[in-house]
């Protein structure tokens, strides 16, 4: 492939994932749909498996204490990770690139590829119900809502959404095959 083809083929992708991003960022004007997606986004910050974390030792007892371990150090290792790739690849945000979509929250940093939002709610949830599977009914819907909310609030494009993602489960399935 030529290099004018493969950049028109970006630039296609990049302009319907703008479309998409100013679509679903539409529904910033229900204001349920906003409150709903900026708690959730907030919980995905970290409070909401920093909890997790702590709650799984209580509720477990001694079954849950290398699991939340694990747990811990995969999210130290994601943070290294995400922040190492924001800041070599430093993909603006779409709210940053595209006048028509509005933050509906402020983003925690300030470069969009990965989501680590995404990576951390899909590596928790993978690490969690492979030794609790009955959290998955808990787990998947808010990990799932989590990067949902990131292009929603108009800070992810859907490949950032789906890079975090993708590094979450790498992050996660490493963790369970060394442990």
């Amino acid at each position: 492939m030529s290099a004018s083809r493969g950049a028109r083929l970006f630039e296609r992708a990049d302009a319907y994932e703008e479309r998409l991003c100013r679509s679903l960022n539409r529904g910033l004007e229900r204001r349920a749909l906003r409150e709903l997606f900026v708690l959730v986004s907030r919980l995905g910050d970290g409070v909401f498996w920093y909890v997790l974390v702590l709650l799984i030792p209580i509720v477990y007892g001694n079954a849950g204490l290398k699991p939340a371990l694990v747990m811990a150090v995969t999210g130290i290792v994601g943070v290294l990770l995400y922040r190492l790739v924001k800041h070599r690849l430093v993909r603006e945000r779409p709210y940053i690139t595209c006048a028509e979509i509005h933050a509906g929250t402020a983003p925690l940093d300030r470069y969009s590829f990965p989501s680590g939002h995404t990576l951390h709610a899909v590596s928790f949830t993978v690490l969690a119900t492979a030794h609790f599977p009955e959290l998955g009914w808990v787990l998947v819907p808010f990990a799932s809502l989590v990067a949902a909310s990131r292009v929603v609030l108009g800070l992810h494009y859907p490949t950032d959404v789906l890079a975090g993602a993708m590094l979450g489960t790498a992050l996660a399935g490493t963790a369970l095959a060394l442990t």
